[in-house]
């Protein structure tokens, strides 16, 4: 039974054995073992400050992108919402310039024509005066001395009038 019941003597030179272990743990090893744990301790708290300060900053950044993707959304639709409205202007006023100028050009055709016609009717007139020039030549180019030739250009003269 000595093997499972300690005599006295063992236990007391187990307990200032003890004693000194702890003493010496306390005086040389106790001070840096805890401050190396408060050291530990403080980058474990400064590691999960940086972590959680890092998940902050993700999150404003992952905020803020998506209010710029919103912003370049919007311009986006405002540059073509201009940019067809420019389009469409530019379509009106293709329009509109081309009625004005096909308005010119048939103003200018018009003109033309009537030139045309003024420089037409002056020919005609001419020509009338030509033929009634020559007619007039050819009536004073006549003997007219008898009464009887008189007679027969008036009768025929006449004949003429009626036909046209």
């Amino acid at each position: 039974m000595d093997l499972i019941i300690p005599s006295a003597g063992l236990i007391f030179w187990q307990l200032i054995g003890f004693l000194a272990l702890l003493f010496i743990l306390i005086k040389f090893a106790w001070k840096p073992i805890l401050a190396s744990l408060a050291e530990r301790e403080a980058s474990i708290d400064g590691a999960l400050k940086s972590a959680e300060q890092a998940r902050n900053e993700m999150s404003n950044l992952k905020a803020e992108n998506e209010k710029l993707l919103q912003e370049a959304r919007l311009e986006r639709d405002v540059i073509l919402s201009k940019a067809h409205e420019a389009s469409l202007k530019m379509i009106e006023d293709a329009k509109n310039e081309s009625s004005k100028q096909g308005a010119l050009l048939i103003e200018a055709a018009k003109a033309v024509i009537e030139t045309e016609k003024k420089a037409a009717l002056t020919e005609v007139k001419n020509q009338v005066a030509l033929l009634t020039l020559e007619v007039t030549e050819k009536l004073l180019r006549k003997k007219l001395g008898d009464d009887k030739a008189q007679v027969e250009l008036v009768d025929q003269f006449i004949k003429d009038l009626k036909l046209n």
